[in-house]
């Protein structure tokens, strides 16, 4: 019977050079805020060896020289049944001197200690932070960080990390992190089998026990891990004690093991996890429940849709714009570059910079005076919905309709990142349970989720229309959307996963964290996104200088005239929109400012955009994650898909006479 040990605790913490510090947690926990509060903004993000699963690591700022710092992917358990466990209880396994930080759902004790007893096992120095304590008290629900602390010996700390409350105690306890006695004692049967075979263990940084547990609970994972290690009579004598904990529970070792774990965690959880009678809801609870709701949640989704409407195809894409285009850029930094480089006596320097394809007339104008703008906005907008905790509950409204895709509500949110960027949105599709709804979900971001600039150009583009454009466009590319879903669900083979999601409470965003979070974004774009246009605006300067893009202009006049109905100048948009499909839409944006695209050829440029292939890091991504049988496959499909949208589109609307 499992039984709760008061055993003394062994001192652990960080201590030397070769430390690290590994953050360990349930998903959507509060991890990487807390990591953010550890390490700065200086971090590395790569791929852990022969996986897809990423791991962001980075220095300690204040805990001393050398003291690395290592965010492990969400999990729920260690016992491995997906990459992402596989990989965070492998990084446990293979770093040194290692101290674990438990980052705790403080409105779930259950779930918490289910994951700290194995943690617990390995014998490291752990400390425990009781994450969203604010939002376990509006629940009524409080975990007693005293009780847990004396039951276990190890440090527990509420926090709350989107206010950087408690971090700092916990920055504190990791110096002085210490090590907790076996929490569980199991059947006298499995206690005498885990004392025989750790005298058979090599000594490695994790305790014999736990990976004398693991052999035993038919762990594949830890029997690799040990297969050069141990000697020969090792597996033996792991089968003989298998069969003797049979043979005395009449259950397998796996489940005698797990039992014992069950019946601790509930012990403790009813020790440390009080819960109190609710009070009558706030209206700030009954607005998160309508926003869940399959009609009343329509009618404030079209509420957000308008706001973030105004705020960015408005305000952004409008007031911002003109400002910075017409007031800065157009009469001050364009003219006084043009006076500049015009003393430059080589003609062809001249034209690359301030040319009609220069640098600084075209890249850097396009860059920061009309993307910029409209990229800021967007993501102070995008930050304050994540913020608000509103993203959730637009998965579980959209569940129903995207199970006729295949798919269930958690797909939404690596498509609502896609209005990010599709690039990490792509990445993030590894949430997702199955392998077909990992492809359904890369193909649906390829072909018809705009990224945050190129969303942000679009709107500013249909904000000088009538509102039907808007709807039009709107409807379009959502039915593509569903349409593509629904025939991948009945094409591709596969089951679709079950949908559990936590759902945080709705709160108000907090200023702070939406300026810190668009911030590293708009420093993100300022690294990664505006040198393309610079890149792009080159590979324009020399085709002309080439008489490359004439040729091109002229070769795809049947397709851009004759099908899509637009200018061939249109044709640059959609050559350099392969580069970045932002710096594409921006090259339609300047053609409706000066006038060239008429309502028709604005709304069938921004279909054809939108559904055209996605820019070439999201490719390279996709052939990351899916290879390049699949990448060249869905290239394939989306770009004649999106040009015959595009011209039926352009044909419906002239024949029925649309004018916008």
């Amino acid at each position: 019977m499992a039984t709760v040990a008061n055993k003394p605790a062994r001192p652990g913490g960080v201590e030397s050079q070769e430390a690290s510090i590994v953050l360990v947690g349930n998903p959507n926990v509060g991890k990487s805020v807390i990591f953010s509060y550890l390490t700065g903004k200086y971090v590395t993000v790569s791929n852990y060896p022969g996986t897809t699963v990423e791991i962001t690591r980075g220095k300690a700022r204040r805990l001393g020289a050398g003291i690395e710092v290592i965010d492990t992917p969400g999990v729920q358990s260690l016992s491995p049944e997906s990459d992402d466990e596989r990989v965070t209880r492998d990084v446990l396994l293979s770093n040194h001197n290692t101290t674990v930080l438990l980052v705790a759902d403080s409105k779930n004790a259950r779930r918490t200690l289910t994951l700290l007893v194995p943690v617990l096992e390995m014998g490291n120095p752990v400390v425990i932070a009781l994450n969203m304590s604010d939002e376990a008290r509006l629940r009524g629900v409080t975990i007693d960080a005293d009780v847990l602390s004396a039951a276990t010996g190890i440090a527990a700390i509420p926090t709350v990390a989107v206010e950087n409350r408690g971090l700092d105690k916990i920055e504190k306890s990791l110096l002085h992190a210490r090590r907790c006695a076996e929490p569980v004692q199991y059947h006298p049967r499995v206690e005498e089998a885990i004392g025989a075979l750790s005298l058979m263990l090599p000594q490695t940084d994790v305790k014999p026990r736990a990976l004398a547990l693991g052999v035993l609970a038919g762990d594949a994972d830890i029997a690799a891990f040990l297969r050069e290690s141990v000697p020969a009579e090792f597996w033996p004598a792991v089968e003989h004690h298998q069969q003797e904990i049979r043979r005395a529970c009449g259950r397998s070792a796996a489940a005698v093991i797990a039992g014992a774990r069950r019946t601790w965690v509930e012990q403790m959880a009813e020790r440390v996890s009080h819960t109190a009678e609710k009070g009558a809801d706030s209206f700030t609870d009954k607005l998160g429940r309508w926003s869940m709701h399959p009609i009343w949640g329509l009618p404030i989704l079209i509420l957000v849709l308008l706001g973030v409407f105004w705020f960015v195809g408005m305000f952004g894409a409008g007031t911002a714009v003109d400002f910075l285009e017409n007031t800065i850029f157009g009469k001050f930094l364009n003219p006084w570059a043009t006076t500049l480089v015009g003393y430059v006596p080589w003609a062809f320097f001249r034209d690359l910079m301030v040319g009609e394809y220069g640098v600084i007339t075209m890249a850097i104008t396009y860059a920061f005076a009309i993307v910029l703008p409209v990229v800021g906005t967007f993501f102070l907008a995008f930050g304050a919905l994540e913020d608000s905790g509103y993203l959730p509950r637009l998965a579980v409204m959209v569940d129903r309709l995207f199970r006729a895709m295949g798919l269930n509500g958690r797909a939404v949110l690596p498509m609502v990142l896609g209005l990010g960027c599709d690039t990490m949105a792509t990445l993030t599709t590894r949430v997702l349970d199955t392998k077909k709804e990992r492809v359904i979900v890369t193909l649906l971001l390829a072909l018809g989720v705009p990224c945050s600039a190129q969303m942000g150009v679009i709107l500013g583009m249909l904000s000088g229309l009538a509102f039907s454009a808007t709807f039009i466009w709107i409807g379009i590319v959502l039915g593509v959307i569903f349409g593509v879903g629904l025939l991948s669900s009945k094409l591709l083979k596969g089951e679709r996963s079950d949908f559990i999601l936590e759902i945080s409470p709705l709160r108000l965003p907090k200023i702070g964290n939406i300026m810190s979070k668009t911030l590293a974004r708009m420093e993100w774009y300022l690294k990664e996104a505006a040198p393309l246009f610079v890149y792009g605006t080159i590979l324009l300067f020399l085709m002309d200088k080439l008489h490359v893009l004439p040729w091109v202009e002229r070769a795809s006049a049947p397709v851009i005239k004759g099908l899509l109905g637009l200018p061939r100048e249109a044709t640059q948009a959609f050559i350099v929109g392969f580069l970045r499909r932002d710096y594409g839409a921006a090259g339609l944006f300047m053609l409706a400012r000066n006038g060239s695209l008429d309502p028709i050829q604005v709304v069938t440029s921004l279909i054809t955009i939108t559904l055209f292939m996605p820019c070439i890091a999201t490719f390279f991504v996709v052939i990351k994650e899916h290879g390049m049988k699949a990448a060249i496959l869905m290239g394939l499909f989306i770009i004649p898909f999106a040009l015959l949208m595009g011209g039926a589109v352009n044909f419906v609307l002239r024949g029925v006479g649309w004018t916008g």
